[in-house]
């Protein structure tokens, strides 16, 4: 039984580009948003991250946001964070008095970035956000008109702006008209649908190729006959299949390619170039994609459920709607999926679809749905651990070819 929990969610910069991580605390508590004790939700979130997993493993190259109690502070525990890897987050319920804001001074003083978290003007707050670098505004708890007066009174300080809880695209759009500089919220699960929207040709090459490899019966000559369709498709595999140095001899047909990297490499591969093919959409969401998949898979692995592929292409391809800009019932009338994957995609239904509803209710931190899903919260935890070492290694491999 896995011990270890730590979540992230993705902070975005004004290109959509991820910039950093938020680090949460995770329980094995039924009710998902119970943190009783903030000073052990704190430490559990750093010694999981930093001494368990491994912070390269949770942020890559990119700095962790953490959360930060009173006490956290004033015992000076942060003497362990590297400077250049994490942002310190004062949470909105400290106390604020003179003893806070001289550490927070001093942790600045330090070389540690300080971010104010869920923050409000108030002018008994004036030293504190003197001292701060990054100010998070949570969006939906402020009506539109307060939102833009709260931001223009934060814009005379030399900080930088971030939007929390940015729930729609519309979200996003005003919050960028505002002037923020970074983003963070559940807008990528919730895309703005275009009608009418068409993709390349090459990407839907690219999706018919992965719906093929999640077939029982594929058969290379399958898989050859949609990779000839493009010709950027075949010269993505030639290259990436000539890269190996052990090669003895070069490859030069799509057929050998196929024999030598095997469908399981050339189902990461194709996942890949889908989802990096994305038109200024967020790398999160290949990041997303591929763990989704990864869960599923593992999930259906852990019930014995046979045919497991199916599960890996149900959470890979559960962001399509976000990646291409198309309801989902469009983007699925256009692929040769099976009626379960299908249906997965459309409803949630079957078994397919109860395990990618477990994997959405995790990124949520919805223990409860996930009980009442009839999963256990720890094997899909461990899940995750496992599709986000998964997700980052093959992102590593694929892209160094």
């Amino acid at each position: 039984m896995p011990d270890v929990f730590v979540g992230r969610q993705p902070i975005f910069d004004r290109a959509l580009d991820v910039v950093a991580y938020e680090l949460l605390f995770r329980s094995s508590t039924t009710n998902w948003a119970d943190i009783t004790d903030g000073d052990y939700a704190t430490s559990q979130v750093v010694h999981n991250a930093f001494m368990e997993i491994g912070l390269e493993s949770l942020v890559g190259s990119k700095r962790a946001f953490i959360n930060l109690t009173r006490d956290f502070i004033l015992q000076d525990y942060t003497a362990v964070f590297p400077t250049d890897r994490v942002v310190l987050e004062v949470l909105e319920n400290i106390v604020i008095d003179a003893e806070l804001i001289d550490a927070i001074r001093a942790l600045s003083e330090q070389g540690y970035t300080i971010a104010l978290d869920d923050f409000v003007f108030d002018e008994h707050l004036r030293p504190l956000v003197e001292v701060a670098d990054i100010i998070k505004v949570d969006v939906l708890a402020l009506t539109r008109p307060a939102l833009r007066q709260n931001v223009a009174r934060l814009r005379q300080y030399d900080v930088k702006l971030l939007a929390e809880k940015v729930e729609t695209r519309d979200d996003l759009a005003y919050c960028r008209e505002l002037g923020f500089d970074y983003f963070q919220g559940y807008f990528l699960c919730e895309p703005d649908i275009v009608t009418g929207h068409r993709s390349p040709a090459n990407r839907l090459a690219v999706l018919r190729l992965l719906a093929k490899l999640q077939e029982a019966e594929t058969t290379h000559t399958q898989l050859e006959a949609i990779i000839r369709q493009d010709v950027s498709l075949s010269f993505k595999l030639l290259r990436l299949v000539n890269a190996d140095p052990s090669l003895p001899h070069q490859i030069d047909s799509i057929h050998q390619a196929l024999l030598h990297l095997g469908t399981k490499f050339i189902t990461a591969w194709a996942s890949l170039i889908m989802l990096a093919d994305m038109d200024g959409k967020p790398h999160e969401l290949m990041v997303t994609a591929m763990i989704r998949g990864k869960m599923c898979e593992l999930l259906a692995d852990s019930q014995r459920i046979p045919d497991r592929e199916r599960f890996f292409t149900v959470g890979l391809f559960s962001v399509l709607d976000a990646m291409l800009d198309s309801p989902m019932a469009d983007i699925v009338a256009s692929l040769p999926l099976t009626e379960d994957v299908a249906q997965a995609l459309l409803t949630y239904e079957g078994v397919l679809g109860t395990t990618l509803r477990g994997v959405l209710a995790y990124e949520r931190s919805n223990w409860e749905s996930i009980r009442e899903l009839g999963l256990d919260r720890w094997v899909v935890g461990d899940a995750y651990l496992q599709a986000l070492v998964w997700a980052s290694a093959v992102g590593r491999q694929l892209s160094s070819a």
